[in-house]
Order: C-alpha cells, then structure tokens, then sequence
C-alpha cells in the first residue's frame, strides 16, 4: 500500500513539471495567450479590486477612484482597451482572478509568492515599505544617518514600532518613542522637532512631505513592501504588454504626478467622520 501511495505521488509530481515545462515551451515558442486574445476582442479589461484602501481604492458617490484607479486606466489606455472594474471583497480576489470572472487585479496588492501557482505579477509601482523620514534642519545625514543618541517617533505597535525595537536592540543609546496613536502623529511631533526622526510607511511619510516641506525622506527605504498587480498565470502576453506600459509611465514621470496627486494628507488620512 506504501508503495503504491509513493508511485501515485511520484506520477502526480511528473505530471505538474510536465504542465509546467508545456507552459514554459508554449511561451517560449510565442503560442497565443487566449485571455490577452480574448481581451483584444473584446476591447474591454476586467478589473478586480476592493474598496477601502485609502489612498488606493475609495467609492465616492457611487464611483472608484484613487490611486490604483488612476494607474489601471493609464495602463489600459495605452494598450487601447477600456477597464470595467468589478469592486470585490478583498479575500475573494484571487478567486476570482482562478475563474476567470476578472483578468487583473488591484488593491494596494502586495507581492505574494505564494498565489504564485495561479498568478503573474507585474514589476513593482511603488515600494509602500518603512522609510526614515527627517526634518531638513536637523544633523542628520540623510545619505548615511547615525541614529544613536537620537530618539525616533513611531507609531504604537506597527511595523515601524517593531522595527524601531529592533534598532534599539542593537543600540541602547537609540530611544524609541512610541506614544504615538497613528504614523500622522508621530510626523506631526517630527515637524514640531519634538523627535529626531520618525521611521514610517511609505505613504504616510509621502503624504507628510506634502504636508510639510521641511520633511524629508532618506533615500534608502528600510523594508521593501512592493505593490504589483496581478493577472492569471496563463496570461504572459497579457503580462508584458502591461510591464511595458508601466515601464513607459515610469520614464515619462507619469508616477511622480500621481505620488503628487494622491498621496495628499487628504486623501491618505480619514476624515474625523471617517470619511
């Protein structure tokens, strides 16, 4: 019987590689991607993502908007299609992406390896990972900063409370202060010069340089966080006609103007009604 368990197992894992070297061949000798052709004709790119994430995907009135919402539909533009959005609970997305119902996704998507059996992700347009943000006319070097001696806001358990901590480990003379409800408070002490720096996402510090100018963020972010969207594995036409497209929006400076746009204090930050 344990023989026979271990020879269907075996069978089963030969069959895998073997879908998995048919794949690679068809790609490499160029064979149709039928969700890119069937997109083509259509002239029309399903689009899944969820609401909620601010400042990615919001519904006002009755419509998507944001960051997220802006970048798919320059990406579809310059492929010459149209985006239909189809807004989704956040969990079901790659479900959906399995059944075909959508062939792209997005919502502030990290990277996930794992969803890498039934998902291809395009290059990364954003890093939403910790950053160190500093105040222009403090000593710190930006370039190579020396935090010892030096006390760094963060907000009470997040990430960057976590990272912090580990700093602090390294180096008793580092205080951590942590007293900080939201990032926007700890940044908020960081203008007033109450702290030295203030370790941040990526966003929350964005949205805080526009806030205040005197901010800066260090050129070397602390953890690497990428934001990608997502298509079904099978569709590596589909895949590349999208990398090209971000890759030109990138050269062209089109995601500096949307940082700009979008990462605003207004709209990263929830109104006191939670608007």
């Amino acid at each position: 019987m344990r023989q026979r368990c271990r020879w269907l197992l075996d069978l089963a894992a030969l069959a895998i590689l073997g879908l998995f070297g048919w794949n690679i061949a068809l790609t490499a000798r160029g064979a149709a991607d039928p969700i890119w052709s069937a997109i083509q004709q259509r002239g029309t790119l399903r689009v899944g993502t969820a609401p909620g994430f601010r400042p990615f995907v919001v519904e006002r009135d009755g419509r998507l908007q944001g960051y997220d919402i802006d970048l798919v539909n320059e990406v579809v533009r310059r492929l010459g299609l149209r985006a239909e959005f189809v807004p989704l609970a956040y969990d079901a997305l790659y479900d959906t992406l399995s059944t075909r119902q959508v062939e792209l996704l997005t919502a502030a998507l990290p990277l996930a390896p794992e969803q890498g059996w039934r998902a291809r992700f395009s290059t990364p347009y954003l890093n939403a990972g910790l950053v160190l943000v500093l105040h222009r006319a403090g000593t710190i070097d930006a370039d190579a900063p020396q935090l010892s001696g030096r006390t760094i806001g963060v907000a009470l358990g997040s990430d960057a409370d976590s990272y912090a901590r580990a700093l602090q480990q390294r180096d008793a003379r580092i205080s951590v202060r942590n007293d900080f409800e939201t990032p926007e408070a700890a940044l908020a002490a960081l203008t007033r010069r109450q702290v030295d720096a203030v370790i941040a996402d990526a966003v929350s510090a964005l949205a805080a340089g526009q806030a205040d100018p005197e901010l800066m963020i260090a050129p070397n972010a602390l953890t690497f966080e990428p934001y990608v969207l997502a298509m079904p594995v099978e569709a590596y036409q589909l895949h590349g006609a999208i990398n090209q497209a971000l890759e030109a929006m990138r050269l062209q400076g089109w995601f500096d103007q949307a940082n700009q746009r979008w990462f605003r204090p207004e709209h990263v930050y929830a109104a006191p009604d939670g608007s």
